[in-house]
């Protein structure tokens, strides 16, 4: 058997040794406690931060398709604004060259244009000549097929000129 004062002892020491394993266990539990508070505050930031960057992103991704939509405007007012310029040259060069033609050629009706410059109006067969000579003008057109010639010119005149405004649009915005 054990005296009592060494039971009294072994309890002090189990009881001391107890007590020593609870404050250790305490303060590791606090420690992990701070770890664990200190990870949820980085987790809260963090998810902070991200909610931020989303909407950040948002906002200039609205920003973009705003912008981008008002550049299409702009391209398409351009590219609109040259067709129309386009157009209108073309009607009144091909006018101006049918009345041309019209005081050149002694036709005082040609100088009024019923199609208004839409499309070229296909000439017409000409009688078939008595001779080789009769053929044509002198330089191997009827007034028609020169008229015609023309027409095509200031049509492809005005195409080319269209085509090299368009390519100069800017369609990009920086």
């Amino acid at each position: 058997m054990i005296p009592m004062s060494s039971r009294l002892a072994l309890k002090l020491v189990l009881g001391l040794a107890a007590a020593l394993l609870l404050a250790l266990l305490v303060h590791d539990r606090n420690r992990w406690k701070a770890k664990t508070s200190h990870y949820a505050e980085l987790l809260a930031g963090e998810r902070a931060a991200h909610a931020v960057t989303v909407a950040n992103y948002r906002v200039a991704a609205e920003q973009a398709r705003l912008a981008d939509a008002a550049n299409v405007r702009r391209v398409a007012a351009r590219q609109a604004s040259i067709s129309k310029r386009t157009e209108d040259d073309y009607e009144n060069r091909i006018a101006a060259a049918r009345a041309a033609a019209g005081r050149l050629f002694g036709k005082p009706g040609a100088a009024a244009d019923p199609g208004r410059g839409r499309g070229a109006p296909v000439p017409a067969l000409s009688v078939a000549a008595g001779s080789p000579a009769q053929a044509a003008g002198e330089d191997g057109f009827s007034h028609a097929e020169r008229l015609t010639a023309t027409e095509q010119a200031i049509q492809l005149d005005e195409l080319i000129q269209w085509v090299r405004q368009q390519a100069e649009v800017e369609v990009s915005s920086d």
